[in-house]
């Protein structure tokens, strides 16, 4: 069947093509029983001996309906349904399959098992597109096990060098580099494609992570863009002493000057508008011992606001902040993620919308409260993204949950607004 004979089909009143539903859902299950939690979640990190496995249940769906699994050296995984002109910029989407400790079985997976799920729709149609159709899972998006996130879409965008992001450990003091090659040496026969290939366009399905869609009764998220981050590692030095000999007065204690900046970033930062989002996220203490002055405090700080200037704003004034409070110990702020605010392409949102409208289901504008890879692409292609409600609004948690009637809205719009690239534009 030729691509325009496809998206003839696609388009008229009596032959919309559509997903198969039952095989996403199951395919999105089958993935979430490997690095499942007791919870009903998942703990699947990136680069670890579950990623690894569900690259290999990836590949083995990918397989048997004749697309073709590639990688790159950042550890992002490629599949691809094969077009006519193989050297032609692809069309990518998908997004990761990373999750967080006990996250949920939705984030992200969903993306990667939507496109699959879109090409292996079209291969078993017998499409031949002009150019290769592309799903794709980026590499570590979470940041849970190896800091910052966003690494293989920020290493094949040019964001972050791959040396840097090999040089990262995680607390065991395992290596980006280490994990990568054990991930490149359980798939000795997979190709090599290069970082930073040429692409015609990028769309990620995702979760909300929110309760806008749901409150709003929308099935699909037409998104405008993503609110920039920040963040930021502080460690707070001080000095150890004995706590029933040492005079308040003498004391250097970490974890006191912590209390007072932590006060203040939470009433300053935190409290400086309504759309701003602070969060101090984890904590460490050492020696961490009940009868010992804290020595140190190591803290993870998430800044997060749609507009630019304001976020620059707060995050010069958090670093001032830091540094005044800490005395008498020493405060050093090291930025981790800086993120400006992106927007999405208007063509391809309309196309969603389009897209949502032809299958009725209602949808509406909504902007990115969390990150996502799709961030990175905007600046090198047309990029969007397509959300569907999760309830509650929960996500990064156990009892995550998307509709399974919600879910196949998803895979389908992505379905539609891909069939333009599938037809030569037609």
């Amino acid at each position: 069947m030729t691509a325009e004979t496809a998206t003839e089909e696609v388009a008229g009143e009596q032959g919309i093509w559509r997903i198969d539903a039952d095989r996403l859902w199951d395919r999105l299950m089958t993935l979430a029983c490997i690095g499942a939690t007791p919870g009903g979640g998942v703990d699947r990190q990136a680069l670890s001996a579950e990623e690894i496995a569900s690259w290999r249940t990836m590949i083995d769906w990918a397989l048997s309906a004749g697309l073709e699994p590639s990688t790159d050296a950042a550890g992002n995984l490629f599949i691809a349904l094969p077009g006519a002109d193989r050297d032609a910029p692809p069309v990518l989407a998908g997004s990761h399959l990373d999750s967080q400790p006990g996250g949920g079985r939705f984030d992200g997976v969903y993306g990667v098992v939507a496109a699959l799920e879109v090409l292996t729709t079209l291969a078993g149609r017998g499409v031949r597109p002009p150019v290769d159709i592309v799903c794709v899972a980026w590499m570590n998006e979470e940041g849970s096990r190896f800091a910052p996130g966003m690494m293989g879409s920020e290493a094949f965008a040019g964001v972050r060098s791959l040396e840097a992001v090999r040089a990262v450990r995680d607390a065991s003091g395992i290596s980006v580099a280490d994990a990568l090659d054990a991930l490149h040496a359980a798939f000795p026969s997979l190709r090599r494609r290069s970082l930073g290939f040429p692409m015609a366009a990028y769309v990620e399905a995702h979760i909300e992570q929110g309760p806008i869609l749901e409150a709003q009764e929308c099935v699909i998220g037409v998104v405008t863009g993503i609110q920039g981050k920040k963040t930021f590692d502080v460690v707070i030095e001080g000095e150890r002493g004995h706590a029933g000999t040492l005079a308040m007065v003498e004391r250097r204690d970490a974890l006191a000057a912590f209390t007072r900046i932590a006060t203040a970033l939470y009433a300053e930062i935190g409290g400086h508008d309504d759309a701003v989002k602070f969060t101090i996220g984890r904590l460490q203490v050492e020696p961490n011992a009940p009868s010992v002055v804290p020595e140190r405090v190591t803290l993870r700080i998430d800044l997060r606001h749609p507009d630019n200037a304001v976020l620059e704003h707060l995050g010069q004034r958090l670093a001032a902040l830091c540094d005044s409070l800490a005395a008498p110990c020493q405060a050093s702020v090291t930025p981790l993620v800086d993120a400006p605010s992106n927007g999405f392409d208007p063509a391809l949102q309309q196309a969603i919308a389009q897209a949502a409208e032809r299958i009725g289901q209602p949808h509406m504008p909504i902007l990115s409260a969390a990150g996502h890879d799709a961030r990175h692409m905007a600046p090198l292609c047309p990029s969007a993204m397509i959300f569907i409600p999760c309830r509650d609004g929960v996500s990064h948690a156990e009892h995550e949950w998307a509709e399974p009637a919600h879910v196949a809205a998803g895979a389908n719009v992505l379905l539609r607004v891909l069939m333009p690239y599938v037809g030569a534009g037609a």
